[in-house]
């Protein structure tokens, strides 16, 4: 296979990353990112500390994104200027640093192309996530506490805030249920594809004969409500239960009943809030989860009208999409996209952009096919 001509691979690198230049629309960021700063200026913004924190979120954001993608875009006139270099010069050692600096820009190109995949409704919301232990038993507790380190992980890699509203401990070891939301733009368009069944196959550390136990874990991602959506709740369909913060082992979070516990009757939705030491607080947050999971259930019902109205079938995303097999061998698949990782560790302690990234692409491929 011949190899690919320098100046063909950065003519290609240039079209991808003009196109992605188009798509983000880099004088919009530019005036988005003056106005963001015009407003984080004002001393009265601090007055209200959410949407304060909103707006600094937004600004870091974009100046990150923005600083990326013009970063890109020197180093790419810079590569250019060393091939030149290297061909006045004759020089090896310069050749393979060009040669290497093309093969790291056409890898970050490649990423930040799958950014611009990201263009649902809800895309750039920030994403409400939570982990239910399914089948398994006391492994399938341990297995969800694994998953929620490994998205905690994921995102301290990336920088982006976390806050976990709420943990449901096992009794012997791991957790029942956690929710937690990623506060980045583009969050909820980044880790949807993660929505649906985990399946891991182990050694059990719990089985005193060492035999293999396979237990499963539910991720569920929604997008975090803002003030625009209009989910109407009627407080005679929600049941409202108080209870004691805890911890693992029983412990007391704190000595006052200010956990939250809401059900909403007509569609036995259940949401729980326990990380604030106000009771009013808790239940606000929990409102919050409240509204985001009937804001996807609505739209999921929409999806399924027009599907209906095709005469397509819908797919359902309760469906198992991933094997972490521990024994007898070392991998990590996705059924769906057929990613493979042979480093489990490296996998659970959040290297998992590779199977996010490719997961955009296929339900992009998807979501064309199905509007032709």
């Amino acid at each position: 296979m011949a190899a690919i001509d320098p100046e063909d691979r950065l003519k290609e690198l240039d079209s991808t990353l003009t196109g992605i230049e188009q798509v983000l629309d880099l004088d919009g960021m530019r005036r988005d990112i003056a106005e963001l700063r015009e407003q984080s200026a004002d001393p009265e913004l601090w007055n209200d500390q959410e949407r304060a924190q909103q707006v600094t979120r937004r600004l870091s954001y974009l100046e990150s994104e923005l600083g990326r993608v013009e970063g890109l875009r020197q180093r790419l006139d810079d590569v250019a200027t060393l091939y030149e270099l290297a061909a006045e010069m004759d020089d090896a050692d310069t050749r393979r640093e060009a040669d290497d600096e093309v093969a790291a820009l056409g890898k970050e190109i490649q990423q930040l192309e799958v950014r611009t995949l990201m263009s649902g409704e809800y895309d750039e919301r920030e994403a409400l996530v939570t982990i239910n232990a399914q089948a398994g038993g006391v492994d399938a507790a341990d297995w969800a506490q694994q998953l929620q380190r490994m998205y905690l992980r994921w995102a301290e890699r990336h920088g982006y805030p976390t806050e976990i509203y709420e943990t449901s401990y096992a009794e012997e070891a791991g957790i029942k249920s956690t929710t937690f939301t990623v506060k980045a733009p583009y969050a909820y368009g980044t880790l949807r594809g993660e929505h649906g069944t985990h399946r891991l196959v182990r050694i059990s550390p719990f089985d005193n004969q060492g035999r293999r136990q396979t237990s499963f874990a539910g991720l569920d991602v929604v997008p975090v409500v803002e003030q625009s959506d209009h989910i109407d709740i009627d407080e005679n369909d929600l049941r409202i239960d108080v209870y004691r913060s805890s911890g693992p082992g029983g412990q007391g979070v704190n000595t006052t009943d200010s956990a939250v516990r809401i059900t909403h009757i007509p569609t036995g939705i259940v949401v729980s809030c326990q990380n604030e030491r106000s009771q009013l607080q808790n239940k606000a947050t929990a409102m919050g989860v409240l509204q985001a999971k009937l804001l996807e259930r609505k739209r999921q019902e929409e999806a399924e009208k027009i599907s209906s109205l095709r005469g397509e079938s819908t797919t359902s995303w309760g469906t198992q999409i991933r094997n972490y097999v521990l024994h007898p061998y070392q991998i990590v698949k996705d059924l769906r996209t057929g990613v493979e990782a042979g480093n489990p560790a490296a996998v659970l302690d959040g290297e998992i952009d590779e199977f996010i990234e490719a997961e955009i692409r296929w339900m992009r491929q998807r979501e064309a096919e199905a509007a032709q």
